[in-house]
């Protein structure tokens, strides 16, 4: 037995990933709906990979936070914001460019008497004010991202200060947060190396219901739905990603290879959150900085919505199509706006991106109940675009991490040295 263990232990992450994915594939093809009795093995690892978000989210912040200082931050911050909103807005563009060329819609429907309840939409100025929290334990409890976010950094740099005060006793202390800071970091990882071990059985519980439960007719009947979105996704992670990186002299098969863990992750699961601890270990093994990673990730992955905004791209042409409605040129670009502004916006909000939806098609007027003819495709879709989105949040570290080297002079012969001690 222990032979056995020790060769599944010496097998690649992605080896043993994609053999759950594949036979979860073959079992919901041959089981159909009975193969959703494997759903609880995909839930224990989902639970698992959300369990360790908060603690990897808020120790890694306060020992990145006491690693740089304040100017620094404020340099990384002033960089990874303009990147997700261009970003965003070519992948609502690319959105709408592929599904006027594909035509989704054409031939379909909409439901009679469909009716869909949408969330209400949040108000900036409080998504924004929500990011402060009143209380501190129930940001961690809920898992309140942006929070978190927050009070990691103010507990960062009250711990930095701290660590330059005159007085001994607080020196002390401030030693003493950062080392079980520190340590807190190095448990959440041997967790989580933990929890990677178990992933191949969680990603075929989670493929066998998914397929089993959804088969292949919904997918027939909005084939060019879902062939638009993953087209959409295709070239944003294919040719803009990789033009970005190329411009960064970033080297571009080298970058993927080495953050193929993240990406396959974010499909199978469909989610950013869950994805983010194998996201920040696929940044270290490919060369970017921790004060980068660290800051950037568990940003991204409620904020950068590169998938998302696909969707809406690809949504409101499918719904053009289906109520014979010509978008103009003035429409599109009122489109790209409100898209770009509703996939930041709305970001980490319950049912995101049903909000989304909502306010695209608001602005283009359009009904929002075809967003219930989409239902039964949501699972497959949502795979393609969670992918796009955690691709984007790595694009995005590895294009600030590569400019800031030029601030903090770190030798390419140390960089490839970090590479590897990550790849061990």
């Amino acid at each position: 037995m222990s032979r056995i263990w020790k060769w599944y232990l010496e097998k690649s992450f992605v080896s043993k990933i994609s053999a759950g994915f594949l036979l979860g594939i073959i079992a919901g093809m041959i089981f159909g709906p009975s193969a959703t009795i494997l759903s609880p093995f995909g839930d224990v690892f989902l639970n698992l990979l959300k369990m360790v978000v908060v603690p990897l989210v808020l120790f890694t912040i306060i020992v990145s936070v006491n690693n740089a200082n304040p100017k620094e931050l404020g340099r990384i911050g002033g960089k990874i914001f303009p990147y997700y909103l261009i970003t965003t807005a070519l992948a609502v563009f690319l959105g709408i460019a592929i599904a006027k060329l594909i035509n989704p819609g054409m031939g379909l429907e909409l439901p009679k008497g469909s009716t869909i309840e949408v969330p209400e939409a949040p108000v900036l100025l409080d998504v924004l004010l929500q990011i402060i929290p009143t209380n501190i334990f129930e940001s961690l409890t809920n898992g309140d991202i942006l929070s978190i976010v927050f009070i990691a950094v103010i507990t960062g740099f009250a711990v930095s200060y701290m660590r330059n005060a005159n007085e001994t006793h607080v020196r002390e202390w401030s030693n003493l947060l950062l080392k079980i800071s520190e340590a807190g970091s190095e448990v959440t990882f041997r967790i989580l190396n933990g929890i990677l071990q178990y992933a191949p059985i969680g990603v075929l519980g989670i493929t066998a219901s998914t397929i089993g439960s959804q088969g292949f007719d919904s997918l027939k009947a909005l084939a060019k739905y879902v062939g638009a979105s993953y087209l959409g996704v295709g070239i944003q992670m294919v040719i803009i990603f990789t033009i970005i990186l190329w411009l960064f002299k970033i080297p571009v098969m080298k970058f993927f290879m080495n953050t193929k863990e993240a990406i396959m992750t974010a499909f199978v699961t469909s989610s950013s959150l869950g994805t983010l601890p194998i996201t920040i270990k696929s940044a270290q093994k490919a060369g970017i900085s921790d004060r980068v990673a660290n800051f950037t990730l568990p940003i991204g992955a409620t904020v950068n919505m590169n998938g998302s905004a696909i969707h809406f791209g690809v949504g409101v042409v499918f719904a053009a199509d289906i109520v014979g409605f010509d978008l103009t040129i003035g429409a599109i670009v009122g489109i790209i706006l409100t898209g770009t502004l509703a996939a930041v916006g709305t970001a980490g909000v319950p049912g995101a991106g049903l909000i989304g939806m909502s306010i695209v098609f608001t602005q283009a007027g359009l009904p929002i109940e075809i967003v219930g003819l989409t239902a039964g495709v949501n699972v497959l879709t949502d795979m393609i675009f969670t992918t796009c989105n955690v691709t984007g949040d790595l694009v995005g570290a590895a294009v600030v991490d590569r400019s800031e080297r030029k601030h903090v002079s770190v030798p390419d012969e140390a960089v490839q040295e970090h590479v590897s001690n990550n790849e061990k």
